[in-house]
């Protein structure tokens, strides 16, 4: 029986179907694919972001790859987000829905308070970080960010590191407000926030005066791994996919 797809898309923390724990069942209706956005190995050493590179890998995950069909719906978490967008503008026929949790889609709200106020604070750090050592950026990120955010939340960038490749990943992260990010594309779109942050809650209004619904669930940065926020994103791609089939029949 075909499945339609669906392409889950990582942040700056955790990658691959480790990102993802409360969605891995959605396999058993859905051809579930959890990428692993450029320069996130578990042994190669961490790689500069590449945004056009992540878009890519959105974009190969959704081609015709013999299952007899090409695109599918589209979940990212944070800087992931950035790549499903811009897949989405480069190949809104290939994208049939997108849900977008905690999006860290700066670019788009740049001239906006909160994101404002967010670059202000850390693109200081960024602009030293390759004169830095892993470490160094790690402490500076991590107090930068518990400034501003509720340490029981979780910070606005993703910042728990296990280990030094993860520290060094962190460093290599681009920030997100130089993402080639200013089209918001025309497809359906859920926005999926904890209701904890500000910078989060203004993307998402943003995004609801382009026609995105939102919705907020518990879990802080994480709303995904919640039960209401695990109900969100299998209900809004249900419902896409029966408005899919009602308007082919």
């Amino acid at each position: 029986m075909f499945k339609e797809r669906v392409v889950f898309v990582h942040g700056a923390g955790s990658f691959g179907a480790a990102a993802w724990p409360k969605q891995h069942g959605m396999a058993l209706a859905y051809d579930a694919l959890f990428l692993r956005r450029h320069g996130f190995d578990p042994v190669a050493e961490p790689l500069e972001t590449d945004f056009a590179a992540d878009a890519g890998i959105v974009l190969g995950a959704l081609a015709d790859d013999g299952r007899g069909a090409a695109g599918g719906h589209v979940v990212a978490h944070s800087q992931g987000a950035i790549a499903a967008m811009m897949a989405a503008v480069e190949r809104p026929d290939l994208v049939q829905s997108l849900t977008l949790v905690e999006p860290a889609c700066l670019s788009l709200t740049a001239e906006l308070p909160a994101t404002a106020a967010h670059r202000t604070l850390m693109e200081p750090l960024f602009d030293v970080r390759h004169s830095l050592s892993d470490e160094d950026f790690h402490r500076e990120f991590v107090r930068r960010v518990f400034a501003a955010h509720a340490p029981l939340h979780g910070a606005a960038g993703e910042v728990a590191v296990d280990n030094a490749r993860e520290a060094r990943r962190l460093r290599l992260q681009a920030p997100a407000w130089e993402a080639p990010l200013h089209i918001v594309p025309g497809v359906p779109t859920l926005v999926l926030t904890g209701g904890w942050e500000p910078l989060y809650e203004e993307i998402a209004g943003y995004l609801v005066e382009t026609g995105a619904r939102h919705r907020t669930a518990s879990g802080g940065h994480r709303p995904q791994d919640s039960p209401e926020g695990d109900r969100a994103i299998r209900s809004f791609i249900a419902d896409v996919v029966r408005s899919r089939h009602a308007r082919a029949s």
